[in-house]
């Protein structure tokens, strides 16, 4: 396993320390132009939680990964929280907006792989 799929291993294992749900892993690699090499979507039913999954994968990244976010943005109304790891971007959702923007659809040629939910 290579850095990246490392980094993309303990981004999840930090959502789902804080119940994040419908995860799933896009997999650019293959893409010719992509922005990055992984992505992994997520989502949290209100603002607080998904401010909690922010701080959830910026700690586990940090302490398992040795990694720091380059860049955050979305904190202030923590109604899609984006984070990027420069080889991989973190975007956190609310439903809502998660399926008007539907980066899935948008990215559909890459592979998809959806994380099952913990309960």
């Amino acid at each position: 396993m290579d850095q990246t799929e490392a980094l993309v291993k303990t981004i999840v294992e930090g959502l789902q320390e804080k119940k994040g749900k419908n995860i799933v892993t896009v997999d650019l690699t293959r893409l010719s132009g992509a922005i990055c090499q992984h992505m992994v979507i997520c989502e949290g039913n209100t603002p607080t939680q998904v401010s909690a999954l922010s701080d959830s994968v910026w700690d586990f990244a940090r302490r398992e990964a040795g990694e720091k976010p380059l860049s955050i943005d979305g904190s202030q109304r923590a109604e899609w929280i984006g984070m990027d790891y420069g080889t991989v971007l973190v975007h956190i959702f609310l439903p809502e907006l998660r399926e008007f923007y539907n980066l899935e659809n948008l990215w559909s040629d890459a592979k998809l792989t959806q994380i099952a939910d913990l309960d």
